[in-house]
């Protein structure tokens, strides 16, 4: 009974248990719904995990099913950034304590119920848990904004190196504070469309009606709410890998900012979305978009010039070679910010360019190539902040050496050859015609199901190490549970 009641309290009390919990269970979930993907059911795999789980599909509940697995999906992900949040930004203990435990009943809440209500037959007191979970993860959400609550005196710095204002009003903690607030705002454009339905409200796949020339107030709600919301998402990792590697300086008093104001700015044009200023919402959004772009910029050059800095402090005069082998030396503090630049040449980047060319290039195509690199955007950006997460998570675990070199740099190829490839995918039209795409097709298929069945056995790999080392009497669990992500920022 001692030996699980210390684990259990590892598990659910301490940051780094939290984090690993949800990064198991979702784990778990892309591993076994992953296998009832197209390319996994044209193999026959797909009928063999239905017909293996009893798992209850009708074809024509297929949008339904996939919002709510996105969802679940996505609840842990912001389960797992709040935990890092509360794990590396001061605030009352009172406050770590309510809103960790809160998300986490509701993640899984939302996960469980949510996932057998759309598989696993329609038992609508299922549904209900499911909603239930939602507005748990929504009330840690305003507590959260409560804890990080930047005018508290108490929590005004001096420090020089760190952006502030004069009062000492930390505009670090002023972007995590912006970050949430509008989260928690944006999220209520799904749920109120969500509250509509049997009013009149049915569930779509934004790809799927992205051609339609009229739009209702609730389709354009959902629409916005999945673009906000991954871009929040997205800027709120970019804010904890910042804190975690320290980062400061002048480029960080020009980082903060620019962070606080293009949040801002983004999500008051998507919420514009919904109004009668839909036709001039984008130009805001792409206004808002660059300030945070530039902001992640910052922290990249920052995060590259003190590698090489560190990499580079015994020689008098370094090489080029030198200082490129001093950048790549640590792939987990490398990787995250990479991961980042190469989002903009597979996600941010093709999507400006699409939004330059929309009417002279792509919607000449079928509709069926656009819907394709709508999707395509959408989950390359979901993966690469998975990707990042995952880097961070590998310098937790205290990972040195061979491993840590193995670890960080097999995420890092395995990951880009696999968002590599489905760019490529997206944008294949430009240079290939539709009869004599299918060997380029292949070969790209063959690279996106390597690279991320590649990704999920690593992490199966780390689970079954973590798991094993939960056996353990004197495990790297015992020095974790009273340890705080706080203490481990880069010095």
């Amino acid at each position: 009974m001692q030996f699980i009641k210390t684990r259990f309290n590892y598990l659910f009390n301490s940051t780094k248990g939290l984090i690993l919990v949800a990064i198991a269970m979702v784990g778990i979930v892309t591993a076994v719904w992953g296998m009832l993907s197209g390319p996994m059911a044209e193999m026959g795999v797909r009928e063999i995990v239905v017909k293996a789980l009893g798992m209850k599909i009708v074809q024509a509940e297929r949008e339904g099913r996939i919002v709510i697995l996105y969802h679940s999906i996505a609840m842990a992900i912001i389960a797992i950034e709040t935990y890092m949040v509360t794990g590396l930004i001061k605030m009352k203990a009172f406050f770590k304590t309510a809103i960790n435990a809160t998300i986490t009943f509701g993640y899984i809440l939302t996960m469980v119920f949510g996932m057998g209500f759309a598989y696993f037959g329609r038992n609508w007191a299922f549904h209900g848990l499911y909603i239930t979970g939602l507005s748990l993860i929504f009330f840690a959400g305003l507590m959260l904004i409560v804890a990080l609550w930047p005018w508290d005196k108490e929590y005004f710095i001096t420090d020089k190196e760190y952006s502030h204002t004069k009062s000492g009003l930390d505009l670090e903690r002023t972007a995590f504070f912006a970050t949430a607030v509008t989260t928690v705002i944006s999220s209520l454009f799904g749920a109120v469309p969500g509250s509509y339905y049997g009013h009149g409200f049915e569930t779509f796949l934004a790809e799927n009606i992205i051609r339609i020339p009229e739009k209702t107030v609730m389709e354009f709600a959902v629409i916005g709410h999945l673009h906000i919301m991954l871009a929040l998402i997205g800027i709120m990792i970019t804010l904890i890998i910042g804190r975690w590697l320290n980062f400061k300086g002048i480029l960080h008093k020009f980082a903060m900012p620019l962070m606080i104001l293009g949040t801002i700015v983004l999500n008051l044009g998507v919420w514009g979305v919904v109004t009668p200023l839909e036709p001039v919402a984008h130009m805001v959004i792409y206004v808002g978009a660059t300030p945070s772009m530039f902001a992640a910029l910052l922290l990249l050059i920052w995060d590259w010039n003190k590698l090489i800095k560190d990499g580079t402090a015994n020689i008098q005069k370094p090489t080029f070679g030198q200082k490129l082998g001093a950048l790549l030396r640590d792939p987990l503090k490398f990787g995250p910010t990479w991961q980042m630049l190469f989002m903009n040449f597979t996600t941010s980047g093709i999507g400006i360019f699409m939004a330059i060319k929309l009417d002279e290039v792509f919607r000449v195509w079928p509709a069926r190539e656009e819907r394709i690199e709508l999707t395509g955007h959408w989950h390359v950006l979901s993966a690469i902040i998975a990707t990042i997460i995952l880097l961070y998570f590998g310098d937790m675990n205290g990972f040195k050496g061979k491993l840590r070199q193995w670890y960080g740099w097999s995420i890092i190829i395995f990951s880009d050859i696999a968002f590599g490839a489905v760019t490529i995918f997206e944008m294949k039209r430009l240079f290939v015609t539709e009869a004599a795409q299918q060997p380029l097709v292949n070969g790209l298929m063959y690279a996106i199901d390597f690279g991320l069945g590649m990704l999920l056995v690593i992490l199966a790999a780390m689970m079954i190490y973590r798991l094993a080392d939960l056996f353990k009497n004197k495990g790297r669990w015992i020095e974790e549970l009273d340890h705080e992500l706080a203490q481990e920022v880069d010095k």
